[in-house]
């Protein structure tokens, strides 16, 4: 199984108002020698959080900044672009991050995500851009996320606002079920129109 089931979440936000953004950026190539999910997120952003010497801190990079916080990423658009690695969507959920919001993913990472629990969720471009203005000002800036109704609520919105997803991966990620979980849910279901199939042969 998954390891959270995700549903509803309120958070503060992290901006990175970086348009862009590849899996070599997220996490780098030279990392990705593991096998398990764990430990990546100590290099989620490596080249980004740290100096050219790989040790000293890079105090102008977002993620360094302790003002910012919570369990939502707010990007530019075009986030997840360049190689298809799992390792991206393991180094962000692995640093604590359950959701990603952007104008546009890359398909393949947008696919990642949702098979390893994290909930990228695709706004209108102009309403990304003002909600990372609005958390830049105000770092304790919260949003409301509700899977089931497939709405987020931000300040300065007169209404919650709809985003799309799979209604399968939407399923599964409520109840923290991957592929094979899923199937094994509706064992029943499947044994009972087996049953069916050979009772009319």
């Amino acid at each position: 199984m998954l390891k959270e089931k995700i549903n509803k979440l309120e958070s503060t936000c992290v901006p990175l108002p970086i348009e862009n953004v590849d899996t070599d950026q997220i996490i780098p190539a030279r990392f990705l020698t593991a096998t398990t999910r764990e430990g990546f997120g100590e290099n989620l952003f490596r080249d980004w959080r740290y100096m050219k010497d790989g040790i000293s801190i890079n105090n102008t990079f977002i993620l360094n900044n302790p003002v910012y916080s919570g369990k939502v990423l707010v990007t530019g658009k075009n986030f997840g672009c360049g190689s298809s690695r799992e390792h991206a969507v393991w180094a962000i959920y692995d640093y604590g991050f359950r959701v990603v919001i952007s104008s546009f993913f890359a398909d393949i990472f947008m696919n990642n995500a949702i098979n390893n629990g994290l909930l990228p969720v695709r706004l209108p471009e102009e309403v990304v851009h003002n909600l990372i203005q609005i958390i830049l000002k105000d770092p304790e800036t919260r949003v409301k996320i509700n899977l089931e109704q497939q709405t987020i609520e931000i300040p300065g919105s007169e209404e919650p606002i709809h985003f799309e997803i799979n209604r399968y991966k939407k399923e599964c990620l409520i109840n923290g079920f991957n592929d094979i979980d899923y199937l094994l849910n509706i064992k029943d279901k499947i044994l009972k129109y087996e049953e069916s199939k050979v009772m009319e042969g």
